[in-house]
């Protein structure tokens, strides 16, 4: 098991457009909505994930979970960062935020540890499909450039770390029922805290959900459902499931090439 790369290139979105994705506001709401929870959403996988570090006995685990709290760190700090621009363009994001962090921690602190630690290794699969999704359909390609670069770095940093919790995951309790239950919390929590930020987001575009979906339809409709929550329960429901049985390093090894920085592979 190799160690991943901590890495923070510091993309200045201060250029970025308020209709960022094919400058279409839709697609931008909801991608917008998805970007509003990674601040504090990556501050809880590393809260999760921190809680169990004194009990990793594996030497190389140890060192790739600080590898993972360093990454996590830098995506959270670089969406901050385009808070702000979205602030910039008008968008009253904040009044959404306050309420998002206030409910997430409260149930944080009331259930289980295990479950937030289980709830992060399944939520780090959604993550790790959504990366897959933006580099091999061609997603990243209808982004502005600024944004191309912040999203295509953030997701191949998911795909370098994409077994990190679940590994911690199992080395606290490898049991298959937790496992099932934190893809329940963190699908629950993801699809329920998503679809807010991008009705809040919608609605100050002018925009009804019943006319976003009209428009997604005309588009060929919206992948997000089928292709990162169905087929990351299906794959996540198996009882031999390993996030690495998902041989997608590649899509983030060409990336990182490209730009002539190394890429850590799971062995």
């Amino acid at each position: 098991m190799a160690i991943p790369i901590s890495r923070d290139p510091a993309i200045d979105v201060s250029t970025v457009p308020r209709h960022w994705y094919a400058d279409n506001a839709v697609a931008t709401a909801i991608s917008n909505g998805l970007n509003l929870l990674f601040p504090a959403g990556e501050r809880f996988f590393v809260r999760s994930v921190n809680r169990y570090f004194d009990r990793i006995k594996d030497e190389t685990l140890r060192a790739q979970v600080k590898a993972f709290f360093k990454q996590e760190g830098h995506h959270a700090r670089a969406h901050d960062r385009f808070n702000d621009q979205m602030r910039a363009h008008g968008l009253a994001i904040d009044p959404f935020l306050t309420r998002y962090e206030r409910i997430s921690r409260w149930i944080e602190a009331r259930v289980p540890a295990k479950l937030n630690l289980a709830g992060t290794a399944a939520a780090e699969h959604f993550t790790a499909i959504l990366a897959d999704n933006a580099f091999a359909d061609g997603v990243l390609d209808a982004l502005h450039p600024q944004m191309r670069e912040l999203l295509a770095w953030h997701a191949a940093e998911e795909i370098e770390h994409k077994a990190v919790a679940f590994d911690v995951l199992r080395a606290v309790d490898p049991s298959y029922a937790w496992r099932v239950a934190g893809l329940a919390y963190a699908s629950v929590m993801l699809s329920g805290f998503w679809l807010w930020a991008t009705i809040m987001l919608l609605r100050q575009e002018g925009i009804s959900l019943a006319e976003a979906r009209r428009r997604l339809r005309s588009l060929g409709g919206d992948p997000v459902t089928t292709r990162v929550f169905a087929r990351g329960i299906r794959q996540y429901l198996r009882r031999d499931f390993h996030p690495n049985d998902n041989a997608n390093e590649h899509l983030a090894r060409d990336w990182f090439a490209e730009r002539g920085l190394p890429f850590t592979e799971a062995a």
